[in-house]
């Protein structure tokens, strides 16, 4: 075990924060309001277009920073690895991983690793939790949310649901859509600098549809989307109308939502499109008065609601 972690973890994560001979480590904070997040990561299969679990465990910790208004510092690791998985494959994950690390300006400073029997873990299940900085006294959560207020999503919805489900070759499917996993932190730095600025959000498990149902549960306001502006990709809704499956309910790892000031939304917008990630970005719907539901505006102009979700149709994705 100590070749493997000198050979493999500490070979692409090293840096001056982690130090492998302590069971704790100093970690230097700016002023702020420190914020700390926490995952597993268990998807399958352990790579797919677009990523790996490895870069997915960083994003996936990274954007929960990024989407409460930090600044992502640090993180932890605990990989639980399965007897007898290939040496070979770990390096390519752990590479994976830490480039992704070394993107989004995030230093691994801690971890462990744990040996399993086989058939007990998947081939590799990990564990992250983060730390970032926070600016004192920013007024970002569901809390803030006004009726009246513009819903944006930054990019399209379904993209790394859709690339999981590809990537297993189930159901005689077979496609090149890669995952949108990536490090949302420069989208919320640019929303943050928007007044105005209510909540964000990065849909990953349940979807779009999951987070809007978060924002009517917990503000009392109902949301009404309309379809013809929730930007899907092609081939994500191909997929969808072969298998029966939703895009709003599909994970994203690279997206956005957003509520913000009417007043304020073409400026968020133009925030977004400054950003090569944000460039297909939109706004998708409004909070009206009070009310418990979601309702979609179709594409013939009718409206139907938008139920919460009560079975993971894709599991293991994230």
């Amino acid at each position: 075990m100590r070749e493997l972690i000198a050979e493999v973890f500490l070979r692409h994560l090293g840096n001056p924060a982690l130090d492998a001979e302590a069971d704790a480590v100093p970690l230097p904070l700016a002023e702020g309001e420190v914020m700390l997040t926490t995952d597993g990561f268990t998807v399958q299969p352990l790579e797919f277009p677009g990523g790996t679990i490895g870069s997915l465990a960083v994003h996936g910790t990274v954007n929960d920073l990024a989407v409460a208004g930090a600044t992502p510092r640090y993180m932890s690791l605990n990989a639980i690895i399965e007897e007898g998985f290939e040496t070979a494959r770990l390096d390519r994950i752990v590479a994976s991983l830490a480039a992704a690390a070394h993107e989004s300006g995030v230093n691994v400073a801690a971890g462990d690793t744990k040996v399993v029997r086989r058939g007990e873990a998947g081939g590799l299940y990990l564990v992250a939790a983060g730390i970032g900085v926070r600016p004192r006294g920013l007024a970002l959560g569901l809390r803030e949310v006004r009726s009246g207020d513009v819903l944006l999503v930054s990019g399209p919805v379904g993209d790394h649901g859709t690339a999981v489900l590809l990537a297993r070759e189930e159901f005689g499917l077979r496609g090149d859509l890669a995952s949108d996993a990536a490090s949302v932190l420069p989208l919320t730095q640019a929303l943050m600098r928007v007044p105005g600025l209510r909540f964000m959000r990065d849909p990953t498990r349940g979807g779009l549809a999951t987070v809007v149902h978060e924002i009517v549960r917990v503000s009392g306001f109902e949301a009404r989307l309309d379809e013809p502006a929730i930007p899907v990709r092609p081939p994500v809704r191909s997929v969808c109308e072969t298998l029966g499956y939703d895009p709003l309910y599909l994970a994203c790892e690279g997206r956005v939502v957003a509520v913000v000031a009417p007043e304020h939304a073409a400026r968020a917008l133009d925030a977004l499109r400054a950003q090569p990630a944000g460039r297909d970005c939109a706004i998708i719907g409004h909070l009206a008065g009070p009310g418990k539901r979601v309702v979609l505006r179709t594409e013939l102009g009718g409206e139907r609601y938008i139920e919460e979700l009560e079975d993971d149709p894709l599991p293991r994705i994230c």
